[in-house]
């Protein structure tokens, strides 16, 4: 029987209104990631001093603490987005958290909480700063004013020369935390084949206090194959590139955490393919992720 074009309309109209009525019945957030956080990145927004959340700061003394050394806290302003992932960092031999401090609003204003700390003495070593990240993730996530704020599921660690070594040592003690960036790491154990934690190991070239070819690249190589990995190579760059704004260094941590603490796809592409950047000597990794 034909139909006419008026009952054919109709017909269409009905079948996509059936189609709609199906859709809504999925909810929105599913084909969505509810970890995302920000809007859809750029070059210029990671390399930016600054990203889109505001900031605010709280002081941690070391009278209230156990495991560590106190630090201070920043963390996004916005809680209209949920929870947010959660980062500490540890500074390098002999040296306080001032010598990290330009990281914590840079990488919280990207929508972490992060918390640079202070170690117990200037003097520890590598396997008691792992454990006083971890005791400062503990703090952070059960005892802070900012708890409410982290998702608990979604914690990382990084840190300068020793306390990169201490990043990699936290790494291996907790494989349930979702990210790792060791800076300039110094440890004089080299085998981290245990850890199952996303690792970004970022060096410099010039390094002469943990030359890359005795820490950071046997440190990497260590490393499972089958875990997602990269290690980059700073040109030129001195054992205290943490120590100052380093744009090279905060995109490609930004871009780290955001990747395997939110799971956040979107950047992809600055991990993956290998980046083309004249301030990298030397790129690795196991991408894509």
């Amino acid at each position: 029987m034909r139909r006419s074009p008026r009952h054919l309309a109709g017909l269409v109209t009905a079948l996509a209104l059936v189609a709609g009525t199906a859709a809504a019945t999925v909810p929105a957030q599913a084909a969505d990631n509810p970890y995302e956080r920000g809007p859809d990145p750029t070059e210029s927004s990671i390399e930016a001093s600054r990203g889109s959340f505001a900031v605010s700061q709280t002081r941690v003394s070391s009278l209230v603490v156990t495991g560590f050394g106190g630090g201070t806290i920043y963390y996004p302003t916005d809680t209209s987005q949920g929870t947010f992932g959660a980062v500490a960092i540890s500074p390098g031999f002999t040296a306080d958290q001032s010598s990290i401090a330009w990281i914590g609003p840079r990488l919280a204003s990207q929508g972490f909480v992060v918390f640079t700390i202070d170690t117990i003495t200037r003097y520890d070593q590598p396997a008691s700063r792992g454990d006083q990240l971890l005791a400062a993730l503990d703090y952070l996530t059960q005892r802070s004013s900012v708890r409410t704020r982290i998702d608990t599921s979604r914690l990382g660690v990084a840190g300068h020369s020793m306390g990169g070594g201490g990043t990699l040592e936290a790494a291996n003690d907790r494989p349930a935390l979702q990210a790792a960036v060791p800076l300039a790491p110094w440890d004089l154990n080299k085998n981290f084949s245990g850890v199952r934690v996303p690792t970004f190991i970022i060096g410099g070239e010039a390094d002469t206090v943990a030359p890359v070819s005795s820490h950071s690249q046997p440190f990497y190589s260590t490393l499972p194959g089958t875990l997602d990995k990269a290690y980059m190579e700073l040109d030129n760059a001195s054992h205290f590139f943490p120590n100052l704004p380093n744009t090279t260094m905060a995109k490609y941590m930004i871009s780290w955490f955001k990747r395997f603490i939110d799971d956040d796809t979107r950047y992809d592409q600055f991990l993956c393919p290998v980046p083309n950047d004249s301030d990298i000597s030397e790129y690795r990794s196991t991408c894509p992720y």
